[in-house]
């Protein structure tokens, strides 16, 4: 017991210290239980298989699926609507569509689905992350308190009467105190956020801004003025061939950089995105991202029965605009720096074999502060030269093994992870729903229905790479959740959990069932702070329900009490799951949940010593 005790103090003051990952010092912690022999290896390492570690990693696939199809963007801008410019009308939205979800989804998936989309609503106005994502996980963790099924605590408190013959929870029999604490939370959390917010901003102004976005090398090269959309109408002259056999570059002076074609199907309109290969045949209606002279556009869509998109009223009626209308999903943007000793030096563009060998177009050339956009397949390259290529990401991405020939700026895989895949966003979506039906209806246990959502839309295309969506789970939370749970398995195992509890509550037994009350939330709540909210309920409400025989009282807001405090543990980002998954995500160390979520979790104590034996009495 002595070792346990040693090391729950270490922990939590390297917690505290904030000077030491807080993943490492949980892996640390879990290795000295080991070593002392107060756990075997297979108790210890128990953690990495339990099935909530695993949920979480999944729903970290499920939140990244969200993100990258371009849903979490969809969703932000409709919240935006209601919210305008009024940052405290989008805290109370992010509270208020928090509690609602959490109210069917446990509070982990709950944090899952909405982190992203959070964190999208964030960039997009005046607000800093951190400021909402903590309130964010308060709020899962409120809405996981409303139901039955919302957080751990509860079934626990339910089985819990149910095995004692009492009447276990009804679905919605907490949903009163849950309300009470999502007021009270919406008005303290705004204020007590302020700190955040400083904090945040100040990080995110220190972030680099060297690579260049396609949209900003759009911009630069001026591209956006000489690229066009053309529509393929039915019977045009290009529908008779394959690309090679057209040879529309050489016959027109232009670069035909995308094509796309619309497809349609039950979950709506499919736009498909690809590149001219040279077999390709076109079919009507396949519209043509064509970069070139007007003239030369003009003359190549009079010819071949093709119409402009995009011509906007009050402007020359011969000059169409772009408007922004290219869209860079599979298919990017970036520089590459001709070296001085490549092959490449003076040989021409349309002769180099860029498009021939790594299927990517070279759209326009840098050189000494001159940008080169017009017969650009003409052009001779230089040492030195900026080449603006365009292709897939991946195809770019190749470019970077040839070190002996250009030099890529930046990182094309990187950036690919930054653009949505929105025609997958209908497909994310329905999985999500199913993901979220399954679990209120439990149609598969929770894990299962998790995994069943990360690998359908894994399968299914939201991620462009396998390794994208292992990308998106944040390992340091998985590892964190895991590496603690240990430490609740070894303070049950050697009695130090029993007696701290035992000597809390029975302590304040002879000050009457509300000062047994007030022993059973401050105890539970204070135990929370180091142990899963799980392990805490699990030890508790046996202890609760025995504190409510021996008075002869009502069980009732004794046990409701234990899920409450264990729920609502919010000054440690480890005692649940949604502290810890927006841990990294808002930047937070330890102190930050003490300074934010302590004073809340102290008066939420403070109410419900007061509120429980009014809605449940004794």
């Amino acid at each position: 017991m002595t070792a346990t005790i040693i090391i729950l103090v270490a922990t939590a003051a390297l917690m505290v210290w904030g000077k030491i990952r807080s993943d490492i010092v949980a892996l640390c912690s879990l290795l000295a239980l080991v070593i002392t022999g107060v756990l075997t290896p297979d108790e210890a390492l128990a953690g990495f298989s339990n099935p909530v570690v695993i949920m979480i990693a999944a729903l970290f696939v499920v939140g990244g699926a969200i993100s990258q199809t371009g849903l979490a963007n969809m969703i932000s801008n409709n919240i935006l609507k209601y919210a305008g410019n009024n940052n405290y009308k989008l805290f109370i939205l992010v509270m208020l569509v928090t509690v609602i979800v959490g109210l069917f989804v446990s509070n982990t998936g709950t944090v899952a689905i909405l982190m992203p989309i959070v964190i999208s609503l964030a960039a997009k106005s005046t607000m800093s992350t951190s400021r909402l994502l903590m309130p964010m996980a308060f709020a899962s963790s409120i809405g996981g308190m409303m139901t039955l099924i919302g957080t751990p605590p509860t079934l626990i408190v339910h089985s819990a009467l149910q095995d004692a013959g009492y009447e276990g929870l009804q679905f919605f029999t907490t949903l009163p105190i849950g309300l009470i604490l999502l007021v009270i939370g919406i008005i303290l959390l705004w204020p007590l956020t302020k700190i955040l917010e400083k904090r945040g901003k100040k990080e995110q102004g220190g972030k680099s801004k060297g690579v260049k976005s396609p949209d900003q090398l759009m911009s630069e090269y001026q591209l956006i003025d000489n690229i066009y959309r053309l529509e393929i109408a039915k019977g045009s002259p290009i529908l008779t061939g394959n690309l090679s056999e057209l040879d529309l570059t050489k016959r027109y002076s232009l670069i035909i950089a995308e094509i796309h074609t619309r497809n349609y199907t039950p979950l709506g309109k499919n736009v498909s995105v690809s590149l001219p290969e040279a077999d390709r045949v076109l079919t009507t209606n396949d519209v043509l991202y064509v970069v070139g002279d007007y003239a030369n556009v003009s003359r190549f869509a009079e010819e071949n029965k093709l119409s402009f998109l995009d011509t906007q009223e009050g402007q020359d009626i011969d000059k169409p605009s772009f408007a922004g209308k290219f869209k860079f999903e599979e298919i990017g943007m970036a520089e590459v720096v001709l070296l001085a000793n490549s092959r490449l030096n003076n040989s021409r563009v349309k002769s180099s074999g860029f498009r021939q060998n790594y299927n990517v177009n070279i759209l326009g050339i840098q050189r000494n502060d001159r940008y080169i956009i017009q017969d650009v397949k003409d052009v001779r390259m230089q040492s030195g030269d900026m080449l603006l290529v365009q292709g897939t990401w991946e195809n770019i991405d190749r470019l970077s093994r040839l070190e002996s020939e250009v030099v890529v700026i930046g990182q094309p895989s990187v950036e690919a992870s930054k653009i949505t895949i929105r025609h997958k966003a209908p497909y994310a979506a329905i999985i999500v729903i199913l993901m979220i039906l399954s679990m209120v209806f439990n149609w598969f246990p929770p894990v299962i229905s998790v995994l069943i959502a990360a690998i359908a839309l894994i399968l299914g295309g939201c991620f462009r790479t396998v390794r994208d969506a292992y990308r998106s789970i944040n390992w340091e939370s998985v590892i964190l959740f895991a590496g603690m749970m240990p430490l609740a398995v070894a303070m049950e195992k050697t009695g130090t959990s029993a007696i701290v509890a035992d000597s809390i509550v029975g302590g304040v037994g002879s000050y009457g069932p509300q000062a047994v009350l007030a022993g059973v939330l401050f105890a539970t709540s204070f135990l929370t702070m180091f142990i899963s909210n799980t392990a805490t309920a699990v030890l508790f409400a046996p202890i609760a329900m025995q504190a409510s025989v021996s008075m002869g009282v009502s069980p009732y807001p004794y046990l409701i009490g234990v899920a409450v405090a264990a729920s609502m543990c919010l000054a440690s980002p480890f005692s649940t799951p949604p502290n810890a998954m927006v841990m990294s995500a808002g930047r937070y160390n330890f102190m930050d949940y003490v300074k934010v979520g302590l004073p809340l979790q102290l008066i939420y104590l403070v109410v419900m010593i007061f509120v429980l034996p009014l809605l449940f009495p004794f």
